[in-house]
């Protein structure tokens, strides 16, 4: 198979392991440099996973030199924005890890420049290609409890990450919640319309920031979506995916995030006068995925190139998932609601 995307790998910390793994594996990929603030980083990497590419320190000079047509961009948050105008205004396609940028402004520009100059950037939602949450999401599309109307998710884990998370400002939200707001968007098909968030810090917390927060959103569809999570919260943990409710007319779908999903309906047959009405469980239909979470979105992100579409994880859709994040810290910070398709009009440019 001929080689059809030449990629520079843009930071070779942890994360780039799974990312250059799936690389080397496929037939029409060639990774074509590896970059990183510093050099013996990128060459300790290209030593360790056989690679011959050269190795850079700027991102522009690397992207040049080779002639790639894609990068990966591994890198720290801080330097998503730098990273992905860069290679979009070299031309280049940009699979990105999470967050798309650390603010709605930087959002917005990495939407901008992707359109204007017809090229791809996706970010990785791993949690999005578990086939759990994927037979979940189909339960409740298939009408199996009606029209949604409330959504629920609790997360609630002791992480005792030490070092930088422990001294963040607002670590749940900042590091972690993108996860489960993007979960919420998938599972309903909808995008957030109004956002109350309420952060905190618990007594008995190891974090310097806010490491709680309760959140409700107004949901496109109609639906309401609240979190409530945690990331001090000792004793009987919910999965990292988070665990997961919704309601409708006709009864109640839950995924734990660790079994499979199911839902409960309200029995067919006459139950006028009773108080407490029978119903029926109806499991998810099991969902099967050539490969999941990371390696699962990555080939969304080659599929879409090669199908000529956006991906799912695409900026312009993203970018909501991020402004969930960012208007919820809008929000705490306010101690009021924030609209949020106001708020995300206001950071546009003049």
């Amino acid at each position: 198979m001929a080689v059809e995307h030449r990629i520079v790998v843009a930071g070779c910390g942890g994360m780039a392991n799974t990312w250059i793994d799936y690389a080397i594996a496929r037939e029409d990929t060639e990774i074509v440099g590896l970059v990183d603030i510093k050099e013996e980083i990128a060459a300790a990497m290209a030593e360790r996973k056989g690679l011959s590419c050269p190795v850079f320190t700027d991102i522009e000079q690397a992207v040049t030199a080779t002639k790639a047509n894609l990068v990966f961009d591994v890198t720290i948050p801080s330097s998503h924005h730098k990273v992905g105008i860069t290679a979009l205004e070299l031309g280049c396609h940009v699979f990105s890890e999470k967050p798309l940028a650390e603010s709605i402004q930087d959002c917005l520009d990495i939407v901008r420049h992707s359109e204007k100059n017809l090229r791809t950037h996706a970010v990785m939602q791993n949690r999005r290609y578990d086939p759990r949450i994927r037979a979940y999401r189909n339960l409740i599309a298939e009408g199996t409890i009606g029209q949604p109307g409330f959504i629920s998710a609790d997360f609630f884990i002791g992480a005792h990450f030490g070092g930088f998370r422990d001294a963040m400002q607002s670590p749940l939200l900042l590091d972690m919640a993108i996860h489960t707001f993007d979960q919420a968007r998938f599972i309903m098909d909808a995008n957030p319309v109004s956002v109350y968030c309420h952060e905190f810090n618990p007594p008995g917390s190891w974090y310097s920031g806010n490491a709680m927060a309760i959140c409700i959103f107004e949901m496109s569809d109609g639906s309401v979506f609240n979190y409530r999570g945690s990331w001090c919260a000792e004793g009987a943990p919910t999965s990292w995916e988070a665990s997961w409710r919704v309601t409708g007319e006709h009864g109640t779908a839950i995924w734990d995030g660790q079994g499979e999903p199911y839902a409960e309906v309200v029995a067919a047959g006459d139950q006028e006068g009773q108080f407490i009405r029978h119903v029926d469980r109806i499991p998810g239909k099991p969902v099967e995925m050539l490969h999941t979470f990371h390696q699962g979105c990555l080939d969304e992100m080659f599929a879409s190139l090669a199908e000529n579409r956006k991906p799912e994880t695409d900026c312009s859709d993203n970018m909501y998932s991020m402004a969930m994040v960012l208007a919820s810290l809008e929000s705490a910070k306010s101690g009021s609601k924030v609209l949020i398709a106001d708020w995300m009009n206001a950071a546009l440019p003049i």
